[in-house]
């Protein structure tokens, strides 16, 4: 079965390169790329991988990209005269162009002004991030690494949910694409001076897809040198990134489906939905399916379907918005504010987590919606998965959920078991080695369940009605 789907991937992926195509921006499959000689593109091979992201660009390196049909975008950072760089990098006939930081007021205007129509993408940080941009790409390069937090002894961190705490983008990004329907890049880099393990990376990749992102993979330096050397160990865990990058752009309409569940998160996505840590990623860590509802998008649309809402700052609500929470409680659902005085705090400077003091503030609101979600299946609920993230998102009508899961920790996870609200008639399984694995549905109170023996990195449950 691996080596069916790995044939299956290496035929997807290489059609763009057989026929010289550029894909579109959505289906770009972003790397940066820290070499320049061509034999370097031969990694590429089997992979999804089509868009390089070069600090340096020679012509017969872009040229040989291009002959196999990858996206190559240039790399600007800040400082110097980045329209003088944009236009040397174009003159080597790059696809485009990346502003990878935060650049001075109007640089990407005079950036786009000389670089005749080619694709330009921002990285910035989240407090830059136009939420008014039409942009096709949408990214920060601001973002934790992902994993399970650790002490310096080794030893596991609780969070204030009280579970192992898991370090994640996923609050950030789902928070971002409830408020737009893009294409989301994320493009932190590997810690500084860090040697990271393949699962570390594996990690990062399954973050990113499992909230409906691409990472931008970044290798650190170790990493690259033995990778470059054709290093066995290397060549496996570029391998196995490359499958998992391949399952998630295999799956790619879970990007365009729609929280499933039954609780609401009403937000400033300008403030606290900016941040990681925060009220989403705690309600993440207890599995609870959320819906993130940008305030600016509060209707009574948004809350269709949902039985809770919880309102993070409730004095920050215009008088329509308060009448549609009122008539949300009135038709039956119930409402969740923070407390009298509460005010939701975007990100000071470069900050994109909580500090202490607004952990404490917030504290408050966890322990009441932490209370009133207790044990309800709001539309899915998890066990045995400490160590793991879960995403749940539905087609049009809830006809398909599909519930992704994420495991942080660096071994596998056994026996994990999944019970869900409605009437399901099939669950699969599906798994970054290719498998479809037909699960059996039981009854349990609420609607169904079913389980699964084990899960390596991430893995996906399909239920169709």
């Amino acid at each position: 079965m691996r080596m069916r789907a790995a044939l299956w991937t290496a035929v997807l992926f290489s059609i763009p390169a057989a026929w010289g195509a550029v894909p579109k921006p959505a289906d770009w499959v972003p790397v940066r790329w820290p070499w320049q000689d061509t034999g370097s593109l031969e990694l590429l091979r089997g992979t999804p991988v089509n868009c390089l992201l070069l600090k340096s660009y020679p012509a017969d390196f872009v040229a040989a990209a291009s002959g196999r049909g990858l996206v190559t975008l240039a790399v600007l950072s800040p400082g110097g005269d980045v329209v003088a760089a944009a236009r040397q990098a174009m003159a080597a006939k790059v696809t485009g162009i990346v502003m990878d930081g935060d650049f001075a007021e109007g640089a990407s205007t005079a950036v786009e002004g000389a670089i005749g129509g080619a694709p330009l993408i921002e990285l910035v940080s989240r407090s830059r991030l136009r939420l008014d941009s039409t942009a096709a790409i949408v990214g920060s390069w601001q973002g934790v690494w992902p994993g399970v937090a650790a002490q310096q002894d080794g030893a596991k961190t609780a969070g204030p949910t009280g579970s192992v705490w898991i370090d994640t983008n996923t609050g950030f990004l789902r928070a971002l694409h409830a408020w737009r329907d893009a294409t989301l890049w994320i493009g932190n880099l590997p810690p500084a001076g860090a040697v990271v393990t393949g699962s570390r990376y594996l990690q990062a990749i399954a973050d990113a897809g499992m909230s409906g992102a691409r990472w931008v993979v970044a290798f650190d330096p170790d990493f690259a040198q033995r990778l470059h050397a054709g290093e066995a160990a290397a060549v496996r865990d570029w391998r196995q990134m490359g499958d998992l990058l391949a399952f998630f752009e295999r799956h790619a309409e879970w990007r365009h489906m729609q929280p499933f569940g039954e609780l609401a998160l009403v937000q400033d996505l300008a403030k606290g939905g900016l941040l990681s840590g925060g009220i989403l990623d705690m309600i993440a860590v207890k599995h609870t399916p959320v819906r993130p509802v940008p305030l600016q998008h509060l209707t009574s649309e948004s809350l269709a379907g949902t039985s809770m809402a919880v309102d993070v700052d409730a004095a920050s609500l215009s008088p329509e918005q308060k009448q549609i929470l009122r008539n949300f409680t009135r038709a039956g659902g119930t409402l969740l504010t923070g407390p009298p005085g509460w005010k939701d705090e975007a990100a000071t400077g470069n900050s994109i987590t909580l500090n202490k003091d607004q952990l404490a503030r917030l504290d408050d609101i966890w322990r009441d919606v932490n209370s009133i979600v207790g044990r309800r299946n709001l539309g899915v609920r998890l066990f045995n998965v400490s160590t793991m993230l879960s995403n749940v998102v539905a087609s049009a009508g809830d006809k398909t959920v599909v519930v992704e899961l994420v495991n942080y920790s660096d071994y596998p996870v056994s026996d994990v078991t999944v019970h869900f609200l409605g009437k399901f008639q099939r669950a699969t399984l599906l798994t970054p080695e290719g498998a479809e694995k037909p699960l059996t549905i039981y009854p349990t109170e609420d609607g169904g369940g079913v389980d699964i023996d084990r899960v390596g990195v991430c893995a996906g449950i399909r239920l169709e009605q």
